[in-house]
């Protein structure tokens, strides 16, 4: 190219695809400035505003803003930093455009009403400290019992959800859905009859560690009856009945016999809120941990294997 050749503001716009009024205004702002004007007084623009208005309309295509398009223009900064300042800009409108995107899907999923699609909004917006204050004020309430010291940190931390700094589109909406969750008193008040059937598995009531989670044993046990399709009702289910009775009487201390049969069946079926299910699925979510196999399926046949079996 000819350092020499000058281009009138049209042929300017040819050649950059931009139109005469956003050159002249670029022109006005001194983003691109004439290298002389014609004696009739029309700019002329050396072939360096060329390769300037090519990057100001890249800027200006990505959401850089005019102010700091100048900048880099008159090399009063940099175009890393400038890019880099965007970037940032970007990531926090990407994440307010997540938080936006997760309420809508929800409303329309649930057909929300607008006081609902309110209260979404505003567990979406929440600030770290405001969500962590949330989830504090839920696991005190979990946690209250007399017994709430004995053992129960590590299942404490275990609910905990931790929101990432750059959640997915899924993890916010898994938080609002657990939010939710957790403000609703009838679930607390679940959650906290099941802490509590817990912590009253201990031996004789005196203290010590507390014994194993029949619920865990269950789910150990009968897991894999439950992935094969055995009926609870079933001849085959007798045999995983009998493990289960035995092994739940080796863990909390008590003979196999139609006592601890009735205990273990008061105990399934209290502990059989399948609320718990969901909070633990999203919790997942929430924490990027892996989905969870869900304890209503064994429960649900351990109890009634238990009404089958056990009593013959």
């Amino acid at each position: 190219m000819d350092s020499g050749t000058l281009y009138s503001i049209g042929e300017l716009a040819r050649r950059t695809g931009l139109t005469v009024k956003t050159i002249r205004f670029y022109s006005d702002r001194g983003i691109v400035t004439p290298a002389e004007r014609s004696p009739a007084g029309y700019r002329r623009y050396g072939p360096d505003a060329v390769a300037r208005l090519a990057l100001v309309r890249t800027l200006r295509e990505l959401g850089v803003g005019l102010e700091a398009i100048g900048q880099v223009t008159d090399q009063q900064r940099t175009l890393g930093d400038v890019a880099a300042e965007h970037a940032a800009a970007l990531d926090v409108q990407i994440g307010v455009l997540r938080l936006r995107r997760a309420v809508l899907i929800a409303a329309a999923r649930r057909k929300s009403s607008v006081k609902e699609m309110e209260r979404m909004h505003q567990l979406a917006a929440l600030s770290e400290a405001e969500r962590r204050r949330l989830v504090e004020d839920f696991l005190g309430a979990v946690f209250e019992a007399p017994h709430g010291g004995l053992g129960q940190d590590a299942w404490r931390r275990s609910m905990t959800p931790e929101l990432p700094g750059n959640p997915t589109q899924e993890q916010v909406a898994a938080w609002v859905e657990l939010a939710e969750l957790s403000l609703d008193e009838g679930f607390r008040a679940a959650v906290r009859g099941l802490v509590e059937g817990q912590a009253a598995d201990l031996a004789d009531g005196a203290a010590g560690p507390p014994r194993p989670d029949v619920v865990a044993v269950a789910r150990e046990l009968v897991g894999a009856a439950v992935a094969s399709g055995i009926g609870p009702d079933s001849p085959q289910a007798g045999p995983v009945v009998a493990r289960l009775t035995a092994g739940c009487a080796l863990a909390v201390g008590r003979p196999d016999d139609a006592r601890l049969h009735r205990w273990l069946l008061h105990r399934l079926k209290a502990a059989n809120e399948p609320r718990r299910d969901r909070y633990v699925a999203l919790l997942a979510v929430v924490n990027g941990w892996p989905a969870p196999e869900p304890l209503a399926p064994v429960i649900d046949w351990s109890v009634e294997a238990l009404k089958v079996h056990a009593a013959r």
